[in-house]
């Protein structure tokens, strides 16, 4: 990638960029405000000591997860990156998926992010690679693992009064289509590293030939080389390189699950933990398949609805409740990455782009 195409892709990141999602998650959430959320019902959640200290743990959560991610980059790198580097990164490529739609992400972007920190682009890209690779690798294995411990019926059926089956349906429908492409990814992407990169890249080409998906030819066809390349310097990593990436990932993810349960605690007594943090990641599987930049709206939606029989309280104002916890949650999830993006953005283009122009007239 040449110097005039990482700025082409970085221009993007301007900090007016934040305005869409947060409107969009706005707008969405001030509707259910309006036309579902009780002011009455939000007496249920008092303020105490204790839920003070249960949504520090929520943070602390949200902390646990970035420095899994942070812990990855650096194993992935072979400590290449300092811990500021590291961090700096981690901060940027959040900002880059949270103002994208969950189904682009951060990761075309991300390659520059780790590049500019003094990796070869070969050598970024297959960071990237081996990062996507591991995060969908997250969800093959853990939604097995919830169906067998939950089981189908818990994990979709809720008793939320007007809920109806055609919601609850469409639940399932969006987490099937969510599953089955995060599934044939690593398929495709791990045959490709570790197996036949070169088999791979003609046929991720020859797909991207046929109408209606062939505006997307190029891409593929980069997409293609990138697997090539990166196959070049990650096959040969041992079992307890990938043991460790693995381990900094799971890390990562289940802690970003615990924060809704945290946030639960902080305002009732609540039995069902395990369930909760199934629903959570059955909730990010469906943002997969969410157009909306970072999942805005349609987390909310979900997440508010899917969550609403785990409250120890009526039917009728559960949804209410679900709610507001779903609000607190995006808060803490959410909202900290566009604002620590939109800080850390316009330096990082002046040292990296505009500074050295600058230095070179």
């Amino acid at each position: 990638m040449s110097r005039d195409h990482h700025y082409d892709l970085v221009s993007k990141l301007k900090p007016g960029k934040i305005i869409l999602p947060v409107l969009l998650g706005l707008a969405i959430v001030g509707w259910f405000i309006i036309s579902e959320l009780n002011t009455d019902v939000l007496s249920k959640l008092q303020f105490t000591w204790k839920s003070v200290f249960w949504i520090m743990v929520a943070w602390l959560c949200m902390i646990g997860r970035d420095l899994g991610y942070i812990i990855r980059i650096r194993i992935l790198t072979d400590k290449h990156l300092t811990w500021r580097q590291a961090f700096r990164v981690i901060m940027l490529w959040e900002f880059t998926s949270s103002i994208t739609p969950s189904t682009v992400g951060g990761t075309a972007i991300a390659v520059v992010f780790i590049h500019k920190e003094g990796l070869s682009v070969g050598r970024s890209t297959a960071v990237v690679l081996a990062t996507s690779f591991l995060d969908e690798l997250y969800f093959v294995i853990m939604l097995p693992v919830i169906l067998l411990f939950v089981g189908k019926d818990a994990l979709f059926i809720t008793s939320l009064h007007g809920t109806g089956m055609g919601f609850l349906n469409q639940l399932l429908l969006f987490t099937a289509i969510g599953y089955g492409l995060i599934l044939l990814w690593v398929l495709l992407v791990g045959y490709g590293l570790f197996f036949n990169p070169e088999g791979i890249r003609k046929l991720i080409t020859w797909v991207f030939r046929l109408p209606l998906i062939n505006r997307w030819h190029s891409a593929a066809v980069r997409a293609g080389d990138d697997i090539v390349e990166s196959s070049h310097e990650l096959r040969t990593k041992s079992l307890l390189f990938w043991g460790k990436a693995l381990t900094a990932t799971f890390l990562s993810w289940s802690s970003r699950y615990w924060v809704v349960n945290a946030i639960l605690v902080a305002f009732f007594a609540i039995n069902e933990h395990f369930l909760i943090f199934a629903r959570q990641l059955a909730t990010w599987i469906m943002m997969i398949i969410s157009p909306s930049p970072g999942g805005s709206g349609f987390a909310e939606l979900i997440l508010s609805r899917y969550i609403s029989d785990a409250i120890p309280a009526d039917a009728l104002i559960a949804g209410s409740i679900a709610l507001a916890i779903a609000i607190i949650w995006r808060i803490i999830s959410y909202y900290p990455y566009l604002i620590i993006g939109s800080f850390l953005v316009p330096g990082w283009i002046e040292r990296n782009f505009i500074k050295p122009v600058k230095e070179k007239k």
